[in-house]
């Protein structure tokens, strides 16, 4: 279990380094890996992000490498499911949190709609004559 925790990490590290020192390039709108990363099967120059039809490496994709499905999945849980987050979400922390009146005040007051400046019967405060 410690050896497979200590692993996940160093992954986790080394992947955070990459998406911290890749290369930007501008002009093709592109993100491209600054060198070779062999434990995240990552070849120097592979393009990481780029626009419209692009489907970048993941994280579970390589760990799943590593790991059993079982296992990934502890150390990794999908985001589609849900993980620790949605569970405390859901079944610990109330939907609606218990407001006291004042606090329920004070937002009614910061989210009122402020009234226009009247037009002076109808003529505009421009075009008022003397």
């Amino acid at each position: 279990m410690n050896s497979k925790k200590e692993l996940v990490d160093n992954l986790r590290r080394e992947w955070k380094a990459m998406w911290m020192s890749k290369i930007d390039d501008v002009v093709q709108a592109e993100s491209i890996a600054d060198k070779t990363y062999e434990k995240l099967f990552i070849d120097r120059g592979l393009i990481l992000s780029a626009t419209r039809n692009f489907k970048p490496p993941e994280f579970r994709e390589i760990l799943s490498k590593y790991l059993s499905s079982e296992e990934t999945e502890r150390f990794y849980p999908d985001h589609i499911r849900g993980g620790v987050r949605k569970f405390i979400r859901e079944f610990i922390v109330s939907n609606k949190p218990v407001r006291s009146q004042r606090e329920q005040w004070i937002s009614d007051i910061y989210t009122r709609k402020k009234k226009q400046q009247s037009k002076h019967g109808g003529r505009g405060w421009l075009h008022y004559s003397l």
